[in-house]
């Protein structure tokens, strides 16, 4: 059947007053100006309470509750977070008391060394990958080997490993380093590895044997931080695809166990949304029980506003 061109009349519709309708945006939830002076607690509470500004309020009320009733933040830190320059900002969180563990992946370990070392880090890849020279700085692939394969010897995990060689060679930026401030605090950091992903596996002290025992490790000490969630907050900043699926593991192991992880909080922060983060960060873990969030942005914003935030909302209160 064909169709002919006609058009609908629409003199029949009915309709309400518009006071009568349910919105699902009002007044309430606007944004207020400014106010010059006020700070980043005016500049926060200034934000509307609507889609991802009330996702950070919520993220920040979640963190702070977090601290004050004494349970666990752990933060899933990829390596690009520490490639943007947010040590310091790192540092400043765990010595404020709102890191109580960390989890990393293998370049993110690297970075931290190479910062403490030398105070900065990520090479130039297309300069280098052409003469071959890519990934063979002597220090991180020797050092860092040597830090791995001494602490393994002893009993300890990979993040362990290397914060206690930076401890001890106290070189010259350990005060911004990660893995060395953790190790003086005591906060656990656990390095999950890929075989063969990491630079330092390119250079002949670099031990199989070493890495996945140390990793494996690792695995099970983020088990037990990731068992302490319950009212508790992970975050997972900067890694699209091995931090989301390890905590996922930590997460069923836990509760086969039957550890409660009721009241769980979890944010994804990324400048961009991928699968795994918003499937096993923000909706698995937290379904019926609790709740996750999607920060979309750069992390030198927003991970230095998501600071700044906690420590005025500390301060002041």
């Amino acid at each position: 059947m064909k169709l002919p061109y006609e058009e609908f009349d629409l003199s029949g519709i009915t309709t309400y007053p518009l006071r009568s309708r349910q919105s699902k945006v009002g007044l309430a939830q606007f944004a207020t100006p400014y106010k010059a002076g006020s700070g980043i607690s005016g500049l926060v509470k200034s934000l509307p309470n609507l889609l991802a500004a009330k996702d950070f309020k919520d993220v920040v009320d979640a963190l702070v509750s977090a601290k004050r009733d004494g349970k666990a933040i752990i933060w899933g830190l990829g390596a690009h977070v520490l490639k943007t320059g947010l040590s310091p900002v790192l540092v400043d969180l765990m010595e404020r008391g709102f890191v109580s563990a960390i989890a990393t992946n293998g370049a993110g370990i690297i970075h931290d060394f190479e910062i403490a070392l030398s105070g900065g880090t990520s090479e130039d890849v297309d300069a280098t990958l052409g003469p071959g020279t890519f990934g063979m700085a002597e220090e991180t692939g020797t050092q860092l080997n040597r830090a791995i394969n001494d602490g393994v010897a002893a009993g300890l995990g990979l993040g362990q490993s290397v914060g206690k060689h930076l401890d001890a060679a106290r070189p010259p930026f350990a005060q911004i380093s990660v893995a060395a401030t953790a190790w003086r605090l005591q906060i656990p950091v656990t390095v999950h590895v890929g075989i063969g992903t990491d630079i330092i596996h390119m250079h002949p002290q670099a031990s199989g044997a070493a890495i996945g025992e140390a990793s494996l490790r690792d695995f099970k000490y983020f088990v037990s931080s990731v068992a302490r969630l319950e009212h508790g907050v992970y975050l997972n900043c900067g890694s699209a695809v091995v931090l989301p699926e390890v905590f996922l593991k930590a997460v069923a192991i836990a509760r086969n166990e039957g550890r409660s992880l009721d009241g769980l909080t979890t944010v994804n922060l990324d400048f961009l949304r991928h699968y795994r983060p918003l499937t096993n960060v923000v909706n698995r873990p937290t379904a019926g029980t609790g709740r996750g969030y999607s920060l979309t942005g750069h992390h030198e914003l927003l991970i230095p506003l998501l600071a700044a935030a906690l420590m005025e909302r500390t301060n002041n209160e």
